[in-house]
């Protein structure tokens, strides 16, 4: 496993070079396809490795840095998928550097004790989980690009590293994320009321706290894009306050309780 994620820690850092030699000499004089090979073979060799520790452990793994290696690989795959239009290839140089430091957590920090398999139900809502926070997490990244690009027109300082992406794309990419983020941590929100029992037992009290606070925020931002036209700095900065309170939702629990010497 280590072996497997040691590869995919490369091919990431190499997806993120070819990304940023394809921003500084021009999207048109660097292939677009070898960007999404090697972030492909990036997330192939991250994801074989994740499987090896799920099956060698029977279940998965209740640690901070398999938590973080999973979330990083659901982002580098989003990413993937959305750099298939090739005009969203910047957002590449964000993601693909913090999907290897996600690896890199799950190589330096020590795992918790293996836990007994999930039932289905858990199964599924620990992949609505995963799966909103990774589409959730690109889109915050988004919002960040959204903000540049906004500073950069209102200073007159045009960024020549981002001239390959236009500004409306950038909104439109952001907008498309977080209604498919939004649709999943409903998913997620909805299986763990259904699905997971003695949530004050079980260190999820906050985490479900701060999980319903994100999807206000979310939720309101996509409403006021929809009825008022919101957009622009305004959206960018709900965006990352949503994530903000995502984050202290998922790994807030972890962090304390791998602090504790608890698992998460």
């Amino acid at each position: 496993m280590p072996l497997a994620l040691a590869i995919g820690l490369f091919f990431y850092l190499a997806a993120a070079t070819l990304t940023a030699g394809r921003l500084r000499h021009g999207v048109d004089r660097v292939g677009h396809a070898p960007v999404l090979a090697l972030a492909g073979l990036g997330v192939l060799f991250h994801a074989f490795a994740l499987a090896l520790a799920i099956h060698f452990a029977g279940g998965i793994e209740h640690s901070f840095g398999f938590a973080l290696s999973m979330v990083g690989l659901g982002m580098a795959a989003v990413q993937m998928l959305a750099a298939r239009r090739r005009h969203l290839d910047p957002l590449g140089i964000l993601v693909y550097p913090i999907a290897a430091c996600c690896v890199l957590a799950a190589l330096l920090l020590p795992g918790a004790e293996r836990a007994a398999p999930d039932s289905w139900q858990i199964s599924l809502h620990a992949l609505a989980s995963l799966l909103a926070y990774s589409t959730l997490s690109v889109a915050s990244l988004a919002a960040v690009l959204l903000a540049v690009q906004e500073h950069a027109l209102r200073t007159r300082r045009p960024l020549p590293f981002l001239k390959s992406l236009p500004l409306t794309l950038t909104e439109g990419l952001l907008f498309r994320l977080l209604q498919a983020g939004f649709v999943l941590l409903s998913l997620s929100l909805v299986s763990g009321v259904l699905f997971v029992e003695d949530l004050l037992g079980q260190h999820l009290a906050h985490k479900t706290f701060f999980s319903l606070a994100s999807w206000l925020v979310f939720g309101g931002l996509l409403l006021a894009h929809h009825r008022r036209g919101l957009r622009g700095r305004r959206a960018a900065w709900l965006t990352l306050s949503g994530m903000v309170l995502l984050l202290l939702a998922y790994f807030g629990t972890k962090a304390i309780l791998a602090a504790l010497g608890r698992g998460g």
